[in-house]
């Protein structure tokens, strides 16, 4: 079985925690934060761990992470 490549764009968003869980950063706080209030700002920069249901695809583009 040749080595299975890692999606190197997916290595960069995705870190694996202690207990090998993918954690990732929020989505929507680049750009039109002007309308978006101050607390929902606050939130966004908070780390998240990925979803369940995103869990097997992750491990198919992760294999090594």
């Amino acid at each position: 079985m040749p080595k299975i490549k890692t999606s190197k764009a997916a290595a960069k968003r995705f870190k694996k925690t202690g207990t090998g869980e993918l954690k990732r950063m929020k989505a929507y706080k680049s750009h039109i934060l002007t309308k978006k209030s101050a607390k929902r700002k606050r939130n966004l920069r908070k780390a998240t761990l990925t979803d369940s249901t995103n869990i097997k695809n992750m491990k198919k583009i992760l294999p090594y992470i």
